[in-house]
């Protein structure tokens, strides 16, 4: 975990300077439509590896307590769509700066 926050934060780094260049003729990859399907891409691993561990931890949730079978799977359809919402929300800011 360490050394992907570290690696984001170089990225945001490195985005920050290469946003300071001056003007140029063509169009930079941290402008628009570029930057707006690395955010996508960006966030749809994030929710991949989210919705993942949510679907570990309920199916050991299960495992553990059958009985709580139908209050665990409740829960975690609830988080999964609210999870797949921010992957949508980043999805209409693309098609915003498009």
């Amino acid at each position: 975990m360490k050394k992907f926050l570290v690696t984001a934060f170089l990225f945001t780094l490195a985005t920050f300077a290469f946003a300071q260049a001056g003007p140029v003729a063509t169009k930079s990859l941290f402008e628009g439509q570029y930057l707006a399907h690395l955010a996508l891409a960006i966030a749809a691993a994030g929710c991949g590896l989210a919705q993942g561990k949510a679907v570990v931890a309920a199916c050991e949730g299960i495992a553990r307590n059958p009985q709580a079978a139908g209050n665990i799977r409740t829960t975690m359809i609830i988080g999964l769509a609210l999870i797949e919402a921010l992957v949508i929300y980043v999805l209409v800011a693309a098609f915003a700066v498009k």
